[in-house]
């Protein structure tokens, strides 16, 4: 399979080594942020995409979530990482 943003070979969630690296920290800092700032997932998401200081993998990963309407569920994430 191909990377869902860049075409490379994928290989965790239809996304290359390092798309994937970036899908999953941000998957994993959206808890902190929805605590610390109250910001619903798709504010996060675009939080993420306009940041100047993002990551450029980190950016096109937000911006495939948002079109492609991808959500997560914090309660099976955090079951995830115990």
């Amino acid at each position: 399979m191909k990377c869902a943003i860049c075409g490379r070979e994928s290989g965790v969630n239809s996304y290359c080594l390092f798309h994937a690296k970036a899908h999953g920290n941000i998957v994993a800092k959206y808890e902190q942020w929805e605590k610390a700032v109250g910001i619903s997932w798709k504010e996060y998401l675009s939080e993420i995409a306009k940041n100047p200081l993002a990551g450029e993998w980190a950016k096109e990963v937000a911006h495939h979530m948002m079109s492609s309407g991808e959500q997560i569920d914090v309660k099976k994430r955090k079951e995830e990482c115990l």
